[in-house]
């Protein structure tokens, strides 16, 4: 499980860092995205892999180690809906930086 997700957040993090890269701003704009997914995943999976594991602790004298963290699943849920909100608040920025410049690339310029 813990190789699944590490893989996991290095294909992500490598897409992000491509798209980032790239001259276009729809394509910064999802690498952003993609990024914001990577840093989730990577919270996500400080609170402890555990399927099938609550993270609300019984009362009375319990193992600690049979329990997930719950302080990272309300943080990554806090920023998914951050996150989608930049998000939507970008892709408007770069739709009227569009409408008014005529070009989608991150400087301004067209170029061949």
């Amino acid at each position: 499980m813990e190789a699944l997700m590490a893989s996991g957040i290095g294909v992500l993090t490598g897409c992000a860092v491509y798209l980032l890269l790239r001259a276009r701003t729809f394509d910064v704009i999802f690498g952003l995205t993609l990024l914001s997914y990577a840093v989730n995943l990577f919270i996500f999976s400080m609170g402890r892999l555990r399927p099938d594991a609550a993270p609300i602790v019984a009362p009375g004298p319990v193992d600690v180690s049979m329990y997930t963290d719950p302080l990272p699943q309300a943080l990554v849920l806090t920023a998914i809906v951050i996150g989608f909100a930049m998000t939507a608040l970008s892709i408007v920025l770069a739709i009227r930086s569009y409408f008014l410049s005529g070009s989608d690339h991150v400087d301004g310029e067209e170029r061949p």
